[in-house]
């Protein structure tokens, strides 16, 4: 590999457990192989799944090989392609996505898990956008939204959740979003007519939304599902990424992302034409991937957290 690396620096761990077990260190730099691209990585979102796989949790269909690298989405610029890859080549600029191995300064993926970075969109940006922007857009596809609707979004400001909001908005629904009473005025700017969440929510969620509530999208747990059981009458329009087993109790969804290239470029055209923004909420270079992993496991925080590696 003329003018790549033999080894490269990496956020992996060598068995599960707490933060502690995720550490950088020199690990030997990928090739693209048949198919694949290899990426050297300007931006890799960090994910609430990324902690769940580094405390013990194995993705469906993954398989976990020590020392494992984390991360599941990029941004960065094609280095190297592979046989067979022709609608690709080195030195465009690009954003993707694959399960494990994206906290690292190169990542090979699939080329069919890579579409161009547009020239208008930032760094932080596309390697923030994928996982959940793609959530937040498979959700509403399953949920059936529509427009005219009225949905209601819990845990509206975080990553998953804000980008729900503005893809609710675009597609032209009613938006009622619980957040907490900080979050009000960031909610109200994404597009939400925005509710503090806890006691008394019920009520509030009713008062902001008179005409009811046409479907529901959890991202946030704690029992939300229950309140949208309450004012959502078709419980199969009611969806949840955090509590598959209360889900199943009230007849609701659980919505996993259906992840593609075709729906990736779409957010990304939609944020290069001003019409998506990812919120970073924070920034951290690769050597302090632990500390970007206690952000996220906070669990309440505006937006996405993002590692900045080239």
């Amino acid at each position: 590999m003329t003018g790549i690396p033999e080894v490269m620096r990496a956020a992996a761990i060598d068995e599960f457990g707490p933060v502690e077990r995720l550490i950088v260190r020199e690990l030997p730099t990928p090739a693209a192989g048949p198919g694949e691209v290899l990426v050297r990585v300007e931006a890799a979102g960090v994910q609430p799944t990324d902690v769940a796989i580094r405390d013990g949790w194995t993705p469906p269909g993954a398989t976990i090989e020590f020392p494992q690298i984390l991360g599941n989405e990029f941004a960065g610029t094609i280095v190297q392609v592979g046989a067979g890859v022709t609608e690709f080549e080195a030195g465009q600029q690009v954003a993707g996505f694959r399960v494990l191995g994206c906290y690292a300064e190169y990542v090979s993926a699939p080329a069919s898990q890579v579409v161009l970075k547009p020239e208008s969109v930032d760094w932080l940006t596309a390697g923030a956008l994928s996982a959940s922007g793609q959530t937040a857009h498979t959700a509403l596809e399953r949920l059936g939204a529509r427009s005219g609707e009225t949905i209601l979004i819990h845990g509206a400001a975080g990553g998953v959740g804000s980008m729900a909001v503005q893809l609710s908005h675009h597609r032209g629904l009613r938006v009622i979003g619980t957040g907490s009473a900080e979050n009000q005025e960031y909610l109200r700017a994404l597009g939400a007519t925005p509710v503090v969440y806890g006691d008394g929510e019920l009520d509030r969620i009713r008062e902001a939304a008179p005409d009811g509530i046409d479907l529901a999208f959890d991202t946030a747990g704690h029992g939300n599902l229950r309140t949208a059981a309450e004012i959502v009458a078709d419980r199969g329009r009611i969806g949840t990424i955090v509590e598959p087993a209360l889900a199943t109790e009230i007849g609701g969804q659980w919505l996993n992302s259906d992840r593609s290239a075709r729906r990736l470029r779409e957010l990304l055209d939609l944020c290069a034409r001003g019409e998506l923004r990812v919120e970073v909420r924070a920034e951290y270079r690769l050597e302090d991937v632990a500390s970007a992993h206690r952000e996220v496991a906070v669990g309440h925080g505006r937006g996405k957290v993002v590692l900045r590696i080239g």
